[in-house]
């Protein structure tokens, strides 16, 4: 892709070679000292509750007055909760081991020499948000911890609160003493366009787009840089005949219930023609009352009218919402067909009494994770292990799946000789 140099914003530019400057530095600097920042990134947040908290009630006030709809309302809406959960995952990466210099195995050894790898920085990452506000610390956490210098582009519905937010880091970020650049801000004010940003591969090492399918796919199109894919939403679910309905209805219930965003939310399910009408009533009388709004194919419209038909394009398509669809299947081969088909391919799950059942499941999807009899339930800072996730990417390759920490890392090989030769 050509991109004409005096097309872009100057400040487009300057904020990403002053990025790319400090990313040689963050590189190189010790674990402790980064582990520092970001603990003080968690507290300079934390002093900031009441100033970032005016400065959202200012963007949501314009965006209700712009007619934005709810969804996008909803992603930007911070609360002090979210504030604290927010600071909370701070805290902990700021805890965490260095994920840094730790040296694995080389799978080939050359004579006289002794040959090992180690995870480094990838250098400067790109967060391109829309709304959710506090996106921008949790990404910037990950990057400061894995000695990446990150560059923030939020969207306009949220650039009082992106400001806020992006002043407290910068300053925490600057008083732990690491190099100017290390947290770089791209405001609305300048008239940067997304393409001005992603089209930077000289700078810029990777671009993460955090946000509905819509902008997800124009950074993907426009970008000449590395970009890893996050997915939300359109996940689905086959519910087997001897699988249980209360498993089904649990399943569904807790994958939404990761608010504002249930990356992993079950929108689809592909229900056994074998299935009893009786519980197939039941599931949907569950779901109704737990605040559902149910659509079904036209056999299943015929069966239970108070379904609402579900369009042809919507089966590959997120609703981003409360909304499960449900389609009549004739066995698991078309179920796993039919996920392959239409699936966002991120997290998809089955309920099945059959081992036979869930492990043709769990190697027939084409989809970063399955779950079998489990809940999809994404957690951004889960209470087991020792990972704080951004998202979940459904492209293929070594980037695949939930987005950690070594998700921002890449391996170096080196070489030590002893002399000869």
């Amino acid at each position: 892709m050509t991109v004409d140099a005096f097309d872009i914003s100057p400040e487009t530019i300057t904020s990403a070679q002053r990025a790319y400057h400090a990313a040689l530095n963050l590189g190189i600097a010790k674990g402790s000292d980064r582990s520092r920042a970001v603990l003080a990134m968690a507290q300079a947040l934390k002093n900031s509750f009441d100033e970032i908290l005016e400065a959202n009630t200012l963007d949501l006030e314009a965006s209700r007055e712009m007619a934005v709809p709810e969804l996008i309302l909803d992603w930007l809406k911070l609360t002090p909760n979210r504030l604290e959960t927010t600071v909370e995952i701070l805290q902990r990466l700021g805890e965490l081991s260095d994920p840094l210099r730790r040296v694995r195995s080389a799978d080939y050894q050359l004579q006289d020499s002794q040959t090992y790898s180690q995870l480094m920085p990838l250098g400067v990452i790109a967060l391109i948000y829309e709304a959710f506000p506090e996106m921008a610390a949790i990404a910037a956490g990950l990057c400061i911890k894995t000695g990446n210098s990150i560059i923030l582009k939020g969207s306009t519905e949220a650039s009082h609160s992106n400001a806020a937010i992006g002043n407290a880091l910068s300053m925490a970020v600057g008083s732990a003493g690491l190099p100017p650049g290390s947290l770089e801000l791209i405001t609305t004010e300048n008239g940067a366009s997304v393409r001005d940003l992603v089209t930077q591969d000289r700078y810029v090492n990777l671009i993460i787009p955090y946000g509905r399918s819509s902008l997800i796919q124009q950074v993907v199109r426009q970008s000449t840089c590395p970009v890893l894919k996050s997915a939300m939403g359109n996940c689905y679910l086959y519910w087997s005949p001897n699988g249980s309905m209360e498993m089904v209805s649990w399943m569904i219930v807790d994958s939404h219930a990761s608010k504002p965003d249930p990356v992993n939310a079950i929108e689809k399910v592909l229900v056994h023609r074998q299935t009893l009408p009786s519980s197939l009533a039941m599931l949907c009388n569950s779901l109704q009352e737990k605040g559902f709004y149910l659509r079904g194919d036209a056999e299943l419209v015929e069966t239970f009218p108070q379904l609402q038909l579900v369009k042809n394009n919507e089966w590959g398509c997120a609703y981003l919402n409360n909304t499960v669809a449900l389609k009549l299947v004739d066995n698991l081969e078309d179920a796993i067909a039919w996920i392959n088909q239409y699936s966002s391919g991120h997290a998809d799950s089955i309920v099945t009494d059959s081992y036979q059942e869930s492990r043709q499941f769990a190697l027939g999807v084409n989809s970063a994770s399955t779950y079998i009899n489990a809940s999809p339930r994404f957690s951004r800072n889960p209470s087991r292990g020792d990972s704080v996730f951004l998202g979940m990417s459904n492209q293929k390759g070594n980037r695949r799946g939930l987005i950690s920490l070594e998700s921002l890392t890449t391996v170096k090989h080196i070489v030590q000789g002893n002399g000869r030769f």
